[in-house]
């Protein structure tokens, strides 16, 4: 897996240090790793996509993961539509590719492929990848994880 983004958080420090000075800093960055991930889903409908993209996106924030700039991405349409013809999908394949992302976090990984074949063939791709898929159905279960 390529290593992950560094995430940049301001850590203040308690009180200036005796007999410092005005360059003695006040705040201190700290560094650490966080998980980028995309979003997918499918939406049913025009107009109702970010319903469904708000709901990942807290999920993400729960684990103080981060989604790229352009990576929170819902198709629309039935969740049996040929994989080729998703803009939004392909949009992830090509962040996982590039390696922008460690994860995508989908409502159920009926949204990634319906159908058993293609199910299997885009998991076989993301964990080659090295990426690990969450499906924020309680009844599903993480992969790669």
């Amino acid at each position: 897996m390529p290593p992950l983004p560094s995430c940049t958080a301001w850590g203040s420090l308690p009180r200036l240090l005796a007999g410092g000075t005005r360059r003695t800093p006040v705040a201190a960055p700290v560094v650490q790793a966080c998980r980028a991930v995309a979003l997918y889903a499918v939406a049913p409908l025009r107009g109702v996509e970010g319903l469904v993209l708000d709901d990942l996106s807290a999920y993400v924030r729960d684990r103080d993961w981060v989604v790229p700039a352009g990576l929170a991405v819902a198709d629309t349409g039935p969740l049996h539509q040929d994989l080729d013809t998703r803009a939004g999908w392909n949009r992830v394949r090509a962040a996982a590719v590039g390696r922008l992302v460690q994860g995508v976090v989908v409502p159920s990984f009926a949204h990634i492929a319906y159908r058993a074949a293609d199910w299997e063939r885009e998991r076989a791709w993301l964990l080659e990848q090295g990426l690990f898929v969450v499906a924020t159905d309680p009844t599903e279960l993480a992969l790669g994880a």
